[in-house]
């Protein structure tokens, strides 16, 4: 497998698929600062662009920033990507995961959950019955949801956020950490507090 991205969202990434027991021949970054150094168990050996990527490569991508994430799906259509899943992540069988999604250690997915692709379900989050995550999602560490929640493409819930039963958050919004998503959140906005209000468009 080959990592795309080597900062510090690729430790956690990388730790993951060492769980898993899966070999990574290499990871990709830009940064020239960083060729040559090691991230856990891997080296970074090349950049993005030095990527000759043969059709059905098996690739992650470990980069936090939902858009970024989305632009490199775009950008690598040749890769076959691989969903992650820690070994001591609890997911229900019934749960739905897309291609490319990474789900770390402490993680708790709950019955009839839907998440789609390419999502982060960071460490110890808490997703409880039935809820919907949008592909692109970042799902922040310690975040809780309740039963029946939808968060929305590309939408980002900081660390400790919580969001009450039946909440629907939209596309590409920020809910900052610590926040209590109490009522419904529209798309591209930026919410704050307890409870979340809203800060600034986007």
């Amino acid at each position: 497998i080959i990592v795309l991205g080597g900062g510090g969202h690729a430790k956690v990434v990388v730790s993951t698929i060492a769980e898993l027991g899966i070999s990574i021949r290499g990871i990709y970054d830009d940064d020239l600062h960083k060729q040559g150094a090691s991230v856990g168990s891997a080296r970074i050996i090349g950049t993005l662009s030095s990527i000759g990527i043969a059709t059905g490569e098996r690739a992650v991508i470990a980069i936090g920033h939902n858009r970024t994430r989305n632009e490199m799906v775009r950008r690598f259509t040749a890769c076959h990507w691989v969903t992650a899943i820690h070994p001591r992540a609890y997911v229900h069988p019934s749960v739905s995961i897309g291609e490319g999604t990474v789900i770390f250690a402490g993680a708790v997915i709950q019955p009839g959950t839907v998440i789609g692709r390419h999502c982060i379900i960071n460490t110890g989050a808490g997703i409880d019955h039935d809820c919907i995550i949008g592909d692109y999602s970042h799902v922040g560490p310690g975040v809780s949801l309740a039963g029946n929640v939808t968060v929305g493409e590309g939408t980002f819930l900081g660390i400790g956020a919580v969001a009450v039963m039946g909440a629907t958050i939209g596309k590409w919004s920020v809910i900052g950490a610590g926040a209590a998503v109490t009522k419904n959140i529209p798309d591209r906005v930026t919410a704050v507090g307890v409870p979340a209000r809203i800060l600034k468009e986007s």
